[in-house]
């Protein structure tokens, strides 16, 4: 979908009011329903279905009658809120011409107010082009059900977090300025993809300094995963900058020495082809360039850094909890649906339901074994007491009915805890053998009955 910043002029407080009660009740909806939407927006003068009306028109909003009549955003209203949250920040003042396009961003000129141009990425996953995102990000396995908007967010937050960690370790990636929903603003690279240069002045000077920031990379606990010709950057210069970081990875991941061999591989591969680079273990008689095979970095020689990113990156604003919403996407964790809020008070409540049935089992078992040790040590006091008449104990009787008194108390309480325990294990819910059963359904006890017969007697 085309990104027209032109529809900004013709939306008022109200437009981005509802836009915002849609976004707001897509955290537990995949479709918003209508009431919903106009209750969260609580426009003061009403006209909520005016606006939604307006808004479709726009196609910031699509409708979906198929199961209730709801609403969700679409990724032009979504790229609307991000945009109108940084301009009201400051960040910048105009949006110009497309400068780029991937299977899962778009990139944009936009303009500051001193007239500085940078760069905005807006992340689109779930584009025809990019839907196959079990095989190829591995976002999502083992997941049904799944929100690309909420994807997109968290895929520019470990963007805009890696980015802004490696500029401070003097990495050479650019500028990160700001980042909202799924927009991320940085500095414009000065320079072109490499898989447009044909020629270089010293190749052989790039091909060692793109090798470098790769293995430098791995020593600080990374590993880009998607390190080729497209990702790096090279200016007239022959100064190289590298971009695209949502993939990256820990080299503490399982498959850490798959992706560094496959971004090794691949710069191999690259310089081979586009500068005719051979690669040989022992140099032979060539008059091409030739550089020794041996010079392949391994990625059991590569020692982490002690100066790790962990805590950089934290710091940068892709918090502990951001990751753990990612991981449960890549390892596969525990599946969502768009009602997850509603799925885990559901949960909870099945959980504590077992635990409070579980509970009433152990208490059973225990008055079950409290029966029989009762039952013991009254089998042991009828004994003694036998002994006792066959000797002819003068206080035999009294002691006989003492006991006996402090047996029935027993029995009482014993009955009463039973009773406790079975009204817990059915949920504190009646017998339906109660005697105002019948007057608890709204109508007349039995008693009740036979006193009006014998009163018409």
């Amino acid at each position: 979908m085309k990104l027209d910043v032109n529809v900004l002029r013709y939306l008022s407080k109200d437009d981005f009011r509802v836009l915002t009660a849609v976004e707001m009740g897509m955290r537990n909806h995949e479709i918003v329903p209508s009431e919903l939407v106009e209750r969260i927006a609580s426009l003061k003068h009403g006209g909520t279905y005016k606006v939604l009306k307006n808004l479709l028109k726009y196609k910031l909003l699509h409708h979906d009658g198929s199961k209730y009549d709801g609403f969700r955003l679409t990724y032009l209203g979504y790229d609307f809120l991000a945009i109108k949250t940084l301009v009201n920040r400051g960040i910048f003042t105009g949006v110009g011409r497309q400068i780029g396009v991937g299977k899962e961003s778009d990139i944009f000129e936009v303009a500051q107010e001193d007239g500085t141009i940078l760069a905005m990425k807006l992340h689109r996953l779930g584009r025809t082009s990019f839907r196959a995102v079990k095989s190829k990000r591995d976002y999502l396995r083992h997941r049904s059900s799944f929100s690309w908007l909420y994807l997109s967010r968290l895929a520019a937050l470990k963007e805009f977090a890696f980015m802004k960690a490696l500029e401070e370790h003097d990495f050479p990636v650019p500028k990160a300025i700001d980042c909202n929903r799924h927009c991320v603003i940085m500095s414009l690279v000065q320079g072109y993809p490499m898989v447009q240069v044909k020629q270089l002045q010293n190749p052989e000077t790039i091909f060692e300094k793109i090798i470098g920031i790769v293995v430098r990379l791995a020593e600080h606990g990374l590993i880009h995963c998607d390190f080729n010709e497209f990702n790096i950057m090279i200016d007239d210069e022959e100064k190289i900058t590298m971009i695209d970081f949502p993939q990256m990875v820990s080299v503490s991941h399982q498959n850490a020495q798959m992706y560094f061999d496959r971004d090794i591989e691949c710069i191999f591969k690259f310089f081979r082809k586009r500068f005719n680079m051979i690669f040989h273990e022992d140099k032979g008689e060539s008059d091409e360039t030739e550089v020794d095979e041996n010079s392949r970095p391994s990625f059991y020689d590569i020692t982490k850094d002690a100066n790790a990113l962990d805590r950089d990156l934290e710091a940068s604003g892709f918090t502990r909890k951001e990751q753990n919403d990612l991981d449960k996407f890549i390892e596969g964790g525990v599946e969502k649906s768009e009602d997850s809020d509603e799925d885990e008070e559901s949960d909870d409540e099945e959980q504590t339901c077992e635990s409070n049935e579980e509970e009433n089992l152990d208490k059973l078992k225990s008055l079950q074994l409290q029966e029989k040790e009762q039952k013991s040590s009254d089998g042991v006091d009828a004994e003694v007491k036998l002994d006792k008449t066959e000797k002819g104990d003068e206080d035999g009787d009294e002691s006989d009915e003492e006991e006996e008194e402090e047996d029935a108390e027993l029995v009482k309480k014993l009955g009463k805890q039973r009773r406790r325990a079975m009204a817990a294990a059915r949920g504190g819910r009646k017998s339906q053998s109660s005697r105002n059963t019948y007057k608890d359904k709204g109508g007349r006890s039995q008693n009740s009955k036979i006193h009006g017969n014998m009163s018409g007697w």
